[in-house]
Order: structure tokens, then sequence, then C-alpha cells
């Protein structure tokens, strides 16, 4: 039913919302039921859910290289003294406990990716408190944040291995800026702008899992994703509108994915993996604790 950002913008006026697209074109692509994939989507809602209580727990990894950050975030917002504000630390703190969960081997639901599954959660859990969204919208925004989600597989990638890390932590917040956007109000055509400001300030953003593990920067990233997706949003309903047209930059940040060395892609070959205490790190994670 649509292929771009663009067709989708253009397919959502035949219908009462981007959700209700959403839930058309996977009722078409799956051969499910519309009560079905509502029942399903309320499942991953709930498991997004529960992986941020899990995570905010403060139990480490099996590598012991991640984990307890989410608690030490919530305690700190709690004092009242943050500097970017309850919203948006939140939102930061839940992205992080998520991907600890991710870390633990825990429960997750992948928002693209396993390693980029925090971001959404968390700007969701922002928007739950900050807009006051029902049970039901919450299942919307999810479906809207998957309807461009699709948008951008369908013309770029969402894997690391393939495009960076920009592919899947700037995926993750693309989609999740998008979604943010419709829950406040804005427009199809804002959302767009949301998801091409975010993907141009994350271009060329590498993956350099240190061990090869989804831990070392991977936790922390899903921090800075929720964050910009957040701040993304506001500049597009404050009606700032990106010079490069979203589908382009979908595009650009594909082209950029493929450019990158493989040694920023998935590998631990380069970046923070290779640093002296990312060396140090596999080498106590695959021998030391072998």
């Amino acid at each position: 039913m649509f292929v771009t950002i663009s067709d989708l913008i253009e397919e959502s006026k035949n219908y009462k919302s981007i959700a209700e697209l959403m839930i058309a074109e996977e009722m078409e692509q799956s051969g499910r039921d519309r009560e079905q994939i509502w029942e399903l989507m309320e499942r991953n809602l709930l498991t997004m859910k529960g992986a941020i209580e899990e995570g905010l727990k403060g139990e480490k990894s099996l590598t012991g290289l991640t984990g307890g950050d989410a608690k030490k975030m919530n305690e700190y917002i709690n004092k009242g003294e943050t500097l970017s504000g309850e919203i948006i630390l939140g939102a930061a703190r839940d992205a992080v406990a998520v991907n600890e969960v991710n870390a633990q081997m825990g429960l997750i639901c992948a928002t693209p990716t396993a390693g980029s599954a925090g971001c959404m959660p968390g700007v969701l859990r922002a928007a739950i408190k900050r807009l006051l969204l029902s049970h039901e919208e919450q299942i919307e925004f999810l479906f809207t944040a998957g309807a461009f989600g699709l948008a951008i597989a369908n013309n770029a990638t969402i894997s690391g291995a393939e495009g960076g890390c920009q592919a899947e932590v700037g995926s993750a917040a693309a989609m999740s800026s998008a979604a943010l956007v419709i829950a406040a109000g804005g427009t199809a055509e804002q959302a767009g702008y949301a998801i091409a400001l975010t993907l141009q300030n994350m271009l060329g953003l590498i993956c350099d899992p240190v061990a090869g593990l989804v831990e070392v920067p991977c936790v922390h990233r899903n921090a800075m994703g929720a964050s910009q997706a957040m701040i993304s949003a506001d500049m597009a309903l404050a009606g700032v509108a990106p010079v490069i047209p979203v589908d382009e930059v979908v595009t650009c940040m594909y082209n950029v994915g493929r450019t990158l060395p493989s040694a920023f892609r998935e590998t631990a070959e380069g970046g923070l993996a290779q640093t002296p205490t990312g060396r140090r790190l596999m080498e106590e994670v695959f021998v030391t604790k072998a």
C-alpha cells in the first residue's frame, strides 16, 4: 500500500489515522484479522513496559559490562535536580532500562532490532506521562511508529551489520519521533519532518560493540536515540522543516551505511571496540571468563 514515507503520508489521507493504515497493511500482508493484529501489538506494549520495570531493578548482565545505570538514573531523577528535565531524562532512563534487560538475555520487544529496543519504550512512556495517553492511544502509537519504520526499512536498512548504528538506533529514534508527533496532535507531514531531523543528526553513527556484544556502547546509545527523538518531535511540532526531504534523508542514510568500512558495521574491529580498554574487556570476557 505504501513504500516511501511520502507514499505513507499521502495514503494516510484515506484512513482515520496512520495507525489504521498500518493495521490495514498488516492485515493484507499477514492474513490476520484486525482483532488478532491488535492483540499482538498489545502484547508488544506489555512486553515493553515489563522490560522497563525489570531494567529499573539494576541487575548486571552476564558479562558484567552493563547493568544498574537505569536504576542510577531513576534515583537521580527522583532527587528533582535534573538538567534536561524529567520527561527527556525519563525517556533516556527507560531506554537504558530496556537495553540492560536485553543484555541480561531478558524479554524485550525488538523495535526495530534488539540492539535498538530501548528507544521506543522510552519515548512512549514519556508520551504517556506528558500526553496522558489512554491504553488504546498507546497501542496506536506503536502502530504509527511501525508504519514509519516499515517505510524506512523499505528504502534503507535497520541492520547495524549492514548500515551501522545509524540504521539501528537511528531508525528506532526516527520512528519513535514520528509517532510522538502524531500522538501530540501533529500532522503526518510534521512526522516526516521529525524523521528527517532525527536521521540527519545521526548520519554516520557507527556500530562498534565492545567484545562484539550488544552492551557497550549500545545501551547508552539508546538513551541518546530516545533523547534525540523527543527533541526532533518538538522541533517538527514547532514548524521546523528539514531542508532535505525525508525520503532523500532515508536514502542518504542507506548510502552512508553502504560506504562505511566493515570495521564500523558490527564487527568489533573498530571504534570503541578497538580502544585499549575495549580490547582488554574483550580479553576478559572471552578468555578470563572462559
